[in-house]
């Protein structure tokens, strides 16, 4: 995959340094040519320009990348780069850095970006995580601001302990997509048995969120099913 990525600041530089490990094909662009000494990155292309200028994002040869990655420090920039990357050389996805969350709302399809990653919030989202087990946390919102991955730590006493995922009745727009349990991630299947400690990962509509996180709430336990009970038999005795 062809990645290019738009400022080789310490995000940048550490996006590349992990897809490198992966081999993919990666360039980046920055006005400063000293960060390619510093960068310590092997294998990467570098271009040396500016991002915003239709002219270095020409010789970057943009319409051949697979993604682009806006990834500087100031935010103007990145929309910039994102939009230009889409209406101009029809880049099929841009992810873009969000530096600033009062931003976060401008970075959307209307200015190209496909995917917002926004490092303060996600940073709060880590920290919150930590500290609000029992808690609906958003850890990364998708798209166009429609969606997010969030995340659920089932407490001690949760009344979903012991209760089988397929029992769960998550509300429309939601999907559970991986458990974390002890380190390990697990495929998650409808016959898996919810356990204390859990981490429960969804893909959600932020407009079910409350709905999701009432649902993994619940404040009383279901009653289980019971046949009906067949009426005495009367021997007239």
């Amino acid at each position: 995959m062809k990645v290019v990525i738009a400022g080789a600041g310490s995000v940048g530089s550490s996006i590349a340094r992990e897809l490198l490990s992966n081999n993919h094909d990666i360039l980046l662009i920055d006005q400063k040519p000293e960060v390619i000494g510093r960068s310590g990155l092997k294998g990467a292309r570098w271009l040396i320009g500016d991002a915003c200028e239709l002219t270095t994002l020409k010789d970057a040869k943009l319409d051949e990348a697979d993604v682009v990655v806006s990834a500087t420090g100031d935010d103007k920039v990145n929309l910039v780069v994102s939009l230009l990357a889409k209406s101009e050389f029809g880049v099929g996805r841009t992810v873009g850095r969000v530096n600033n969350p009062k931003n976060d709302w401008m970075f959307d399809d209307s200015w190209g970006v496909d995917v917002a990653v926004n490092t303060p919030r996600l940073m709060t989202a880590l920290v919150e995580e930590a500290v609000e087990i029992g808690d609906l946390v958003r850890l990364l919102t998708l798209q166009t601001g429609v969606s997010a991955i969030v995340e659920f730590t089932v407490p001690q006493d949760s009344l979903l302990i012991g209760r089988t995922l397929g029992s769960i009745e998550l509300p429309m727009d939601c999907t559970i997509v991986a458990i974390l349990r002890d380190d390990a991630p697990i495929t998650p299947s409808q016959d898996d048995v919810v356990e204390a400690g859990d981490e429960l990962f969804f893909v959600s509509a932020i407009a079910a969120e409350d709905a999701l996180r009432d649902a993994l709430s619940p404040t009383e336990p279901e009653e289980p099913d019971t046949p009906d009970q067949e009426p005495a038999d009367d021997d007239g005795a």
